[in-house]
């Protein structure tokens, strides 16, 4: 439930966050999912009216009903952020969410592919759409373009879904492009040979699909801007026909890339650059990934290690 005035208030920060803090449509979604659970909580009384102890009751409520501590504390921070808002304005008096702190979950590593498995996605010839046979060369070239190219620089998905023809003005000079990021950060990204050369296929072939003064990079059948969703949904068909038999999904292909790169240089800070992280302590989270390989290898080449667990076997014999 919402209330013309809450309704009103949420709508007015929503394009405070557009307008000021220019964030992306996928971001405003989200805020919106999470001010609607506030506003729900709230019901008939106005926001202003809801204090510390409510709001403690409704997190303990939706941990119980499933939501980890990491969606528990993005929750949190939206709200957090609304409320220093609505202070701000001089609609409301006290922010209840300022001291309040989401339950912890355990860690969880982010899931990559192996190198092997990695080449294997990228290598895979898709099998042919329904349809028009020269639609469906366009639509691969278009695929293997834009999978290249997030496994060869680490994109997010919304970066890639935001890119424009003129991202690309460096690409044949100097192997780079420009990149927009979280909160309308730009960086420069370097890209691999093979995801040039799936780029340049990609840009040869394009006007035959793009509508005119189309500007984005990749575009759907219909000619315009390619929806993140249906990169998703590009990305799940090329696994499946490919042989995964998990859901392989395109923060996949950046965490894959994040992880091979550190196992090979070491070089953790050029892993944050190339990532677009403003803190290194969200790229640290790599080192375990890097472990976990250096552990595996270590246990299946030294022969303490095969001895251990062929004991460990029989122990549990």
């Amino acid at each position: 439930m919402n209330t013309p005035a809450n309704a009103e208030q949420t709508a007015e920060y929503l394009a405070w966050l557009a307008e000021q803090r220019r964030q992306s449509a996928h971001t405003l979604s989200a805020y919106a999912r999470d001010l609607g659970r506030l506003a729900d909580l709230a019901g008939e009384q106005p926001f202003a009216r809801l204090d510390a102890a409510s709001i403690r009751r409704q997190i303990a409520l939706l941990h119980g009903k499933g939501l980890s501590g990491r969606s528990l504390a993005r929750l949190l921070s939206a709200w957090r952020g609304f409320f220093r808002w609505l202070q701000r304005e001089g609609k409301a008096t006290h922010n209840p969410c300022l001291t309040l702190r989401a339950p912890k979950s355990p860690h969880r590593l982010p899931d990559a592919l192996s190198v092997e498995e990695s080449a294997g996605l990228l290598g895979a010839a898709t099998a042919a759409d329904a349809g028009d046979r020269a639609e469906n060369t366009l639509l691969a070239l278009r695929d293997q373009a834009m999978f290249e190219l997030f496994y060869s620089s680490g994109l997010r998905l919304s970066e890639l879904d935001g890119l424009n023809l003129d991202a690309l003005e460096s690409l044949r000079d100097s192997g780079e492009i420009r990149v927009t990021g979280k909160r309308n950060k730009t960086r420069i990204v370097p890209v691999g040979g093979k995801a040039r050369a799936a780029i340049a296929a990609w840009v040869a072939a394009r006007a035959s699909l793009a509508a005119p003064e189309e500007a984005a990079l990749f575009v759907s059948r219909q000619g315009r801007r390619i929806s993140v969703r249906m990169i998703q949904k590009r990305l799940e068909r090329r696994a499946k026909e490919t042989g995964f038999s998990m859901p392989v999904h395109p923060h996949m292909l950046r965490h894959s890339f994040a992880s091979h790169l550190l196992q090979s240089s070491g070089d953790l800070r050029a892993v944050q650059e190339m990532l677009g992280h403003s803190s290194i302590a969200s790229t640290q989270v790599y080192t375990h990934l890097d472990f976990q390989h250096l552990s595996k290898i270590y246990d299946q080449a030294h022969p303490r290690a095969r001895l251990r667990s062929a004991r460990t076997k029989a122990d549990k014999a």
